[in-house]
């Protein structure tokens, strides 16, 4: 129990290095607040290498600290919708048994910018924002694959270290 705790710590602490990093990187991409969310490989490998419930809690802390130590309460917010809406539904996606990883993190890049895009609609009480989702939600979808490639690699080259 405090060896996988200790784990879990320190996969929290990476997913906060990933989202540092990637927040002080400046990245041309299509919309304005779009992000590659390197963070989430930390999630997506722990959805598999543990247990939606211990992804859960990695995400929840990661994203509780990022907005305690970069953002604030409409940070949190936007982070929390989108990852929490985007691990249900890989988690339902990965226990169909009907999708490979990469299409479950694939989903879960378009949920998290879905999200994002319905709490800015209920922050802003505009719905302008939903013409990002031509853009939005394929970049999402493409990073998501992205993810979940860096994903296996990790989970494969971990099953050959215990091997």
């Amino acid at each position: 129990m405090i060896k996988k705790t200790a784990l879990l710590a320190n996969l929290v602490a990476l997913s906060l290095i990933l989202f540092l990093i990637e927040s002080v990187l400046p990245l041309p991409l299509f919309a304005p607040g779009a992000k590659l969310g390197i963070a989430q490989v930390v999630t997506v490998f722990t959805l598999y290498y543990f247990s939606a419930k211990d992804a859960f809690l990695v995400l929840l802390t990661r994203t509780t600290l990022s907005a305690m130590f970069f953002g604030g309460p409409t940070i949190f917010l936007y982070s929390a919708a989108g990852g929490i809406f985007s691990l249900f539904i890989m988690t339902l996606l990965k226990k169909s048994g009907k999708f490979s990883l990469y299409g479950v993190s694939a989903a879960g890049g378009f949920c998290h910018n879905l999200a994002q895009l319905i709490v800015a609609y209920f922050i802003l009480n505009s719905n302008a924002f939903f013409h990002y989702i031509s853009v939005l939600c394929p970049v999402g979808i493409a990073t998501g694959l992205v993810i979940g490639y860096v994903a296996s690699e990790i989970l494969r080259r971990m099953k050959l270290l215990k091997s």
